[in-house]
């Protein structure tokens, strides 16, 4: 008779990975945190409550990096299982993401130590999107594998990491990493495009990184600006009607996500939307219509209530999780 008793499902979760959608949860809040450093600028909001903002981005970056590798070395697998898994592994690129937009502001403050992180990230965001892009070329992956986050390696890595770098003064790394992340755009976008039209509808747990297809254009928008010295030229222009565009494209999803099931997935959803509300007050500042303070407010606002209504269903969802387990 066999001594061995079933796995109980508290077991069976602590044997598996985190999954790496939860590195969205700090690129989200560092996104919700350049909007709220944007409209500083524009409207003199505290200086403080701003880097509130940032601290608590900062914060989250250590607890998911953290709950990651220790829930990883008790797993039955190795995280090159996560890595190589076609569908989840490029997810894992949100992590040095959103430690670049913490290196560039922290820069602000201590210049030294936010240009060691930024380029740390920006190094690691190149290597592991290097790395991708090979591993996709084996000639395994199916069509269908292809969703929104697939932007993130190479495409978003590059844009994010070029408004980074110019905001610590690394204008070469910065245009180096705006050509690499706006040509990769345009390869993603395509199979991004021909897996939406050719094949069957993409599952409900993926649907939510459709959104992403609105944070690249918007973040070379920001980056563009930035390298050019808050100049407002033809390529700023074009990138920010592209993104204008996008946004026009995902007004038709919404019923789609409106039908979903809330998940941790949902913040998929904050990082470009935060993206678009900060090249959309940065707009705002620049031609100052009549009412723009108001507006800023209030997209500010609006963009906040997503983050926490987000960060509240998600800490609901972790606590009835836990309580079925025990």
């Amino acid at each position: 008779m066999s001594n061995h008793r079933p796995s109980t499902a508290r077991e069976s979760r602590v044997r598996a990975h985190r999954p790496l959608n939860l590195f969205a949860i700090p690129l989200g809040l560092a996104g919700l945190a350049q909007a709220w450093s944007v409209a500083t600028t524009a409207l003199g909001t505290p200086f403080a409550l701003t880097q509130a903002f940032w601290l608590l981005a900062a914060l989250a970056w250590i607890w998911t990096a953290t709950a990651h590798t220790h829930r990883a070395r008790r797993a039955d697998h190795g995280i090159s299982q996560q890595l190589t898994h076609f569908v989840h592994g490029p997810l894992a690129a949100l992590l040095p993401i959103s430690a670049m937009l913490l290196g560039a502001n922290l820069h602000r403050t201590f210049p030294i130590a936010g240009t060691a992180l930024t380029l740390l990230a920006i190094t690691a965001g190149a290597v592991f999107g290097a790395w991708m892009l090979s591993f996709w070329m084996s000639g395994e992956m199916a069509l269908e594998s292809v969703h929104g986050g697939y932007y993130l390696p190479l495409s978003a890595a590059g844009l994010v990491g070029a408004l980074a770098a110019a905001q610590i003064g690394l204008d070469w790394l910065a245009v180096g990493s705006f050509a690499v992340g706006l040509f990769f755009w345009v390869i993603i976008s395509v199979f991004l495009f021909l897996r939406l039209a050719l094949r069957p509808t993409m599952p409900a747990p993926l649907t939510p990184t459709l959104a992403i297809m609105i944070a690249p254009p918007a973040v070379g928008s920001a980056a563009w600006l930035t390298i050019s010295n808050g100049r407002p030229d033809a390529l700023f222009v074009a990138l920010t009607a592209v993104t204008a565009f996008m946004v026009m494209v995902q007004a038709p999803l919404l019923t789609r996500y409106r039908a979903l099931t809330f998940s941790h997935g949902f913040w998929s959803f904050t990082f470009p939307v935060a993206s678009v509300v900060a090249l959309t007050i940065t707009w705002l500042h620049l031609v100052q219509p009549r009412a723009w303070q108001p507006l800023t407010a209030g997209l500010l606002g609006a963009a906040t209530l997503l983050v926490v209504t987000i960060a509240t269903k998600s800490i609901l969802l972790t606590y009835r999780s836990a309580q079925k387990i025990r």
